[in-house]
């Protein structure tokens, strides 16, 4: 059974799995992520887009806001990993570390995505405790980016995490030329359609 809350952007769907007061402030945190994109997007100090696009710009994207895409992943920390270059879409390639390993179920079934840690970002206080988990899956290509898209989260404090799917979003080079944006490594292609999140 779904209960349905009706926005005038999206339909909200929210499962019973959930108390009332979690699923509600889920809701308004992932409706706060889709705003503040947005305005990333639409801010000529902060965009990626070229001042024509950007001018044209409206708004992006995104699946139905859908609660069975925040899952609780079991955090495995994969200690004395070495430095690697993660390719980009650009000539330029980016120094990053596998920081671990979620494991989750999604939909029925058993799923593992890595999280790296980038050596460059790890270096500034700001940036120190920030993971990166880029993945691809069965939309890409077709109603997302080909490329991929991304999550961002911090290092759990405990053996757990929570992934938001609602929360992925495209790299730059989806909307514009000019960046080097890492490419997910087929360790973290998932074979299932991820309809949360940005889209096209």
């Amino acid at each position: 059974m779904k209960k349905f809350f009706i926005l005038s952007v999206s339909v909200l769907v929210i499962h019973f799995s959930y108390a009332q007061k979690d699923s509600t402030a889920l809701v308004k945190e992932i409706i706060n992520f889709q705003q503040e994109l947005n305005k990333e997007y639409k801010n000529p100090e902060t965009s990626p887009l070229p001042k024509e696009a950007r001018e044209a710009f409206t708004e992006h994207k995104f699946f139905p806001i859908d609660l069975q895409y925040v899952v609780t992943a079991k955090f495995k920390r994969t200690p004395n990993e070495k430095i690697f270059m993660m390719p980009t879409s650009g000539t330029e390639k980016k120094m990053y570390v596998k920081y671990g390993e979620a494991l989750f179920t999604l939909m029925g079934k058993e799923y593992t995505l890595s999280l790296y840690q980038s050596i460059d970002l790890a270096k500034q206080r700001k940036y120190r405790d920030y993971l990166f988990i880029p993945f691809r899956d069965a939309t890409s290509g077709k109603e997302t980016y080909g490329g991929g898209r991304y999550l961002d989260l911090t290092i759990p404090q405990g053996d757990s995490l929570v992934i938001d799917f609602n929360k992925a979003y495209h790299p730059y080079c989806a909307y514009t030329e000019g960046f080097n944006c890492p490419i997910p490594p087929r360790e973290n292609y998932l074979p299932i359609k991820i309809e949360a999140g940005i889209r096209f």
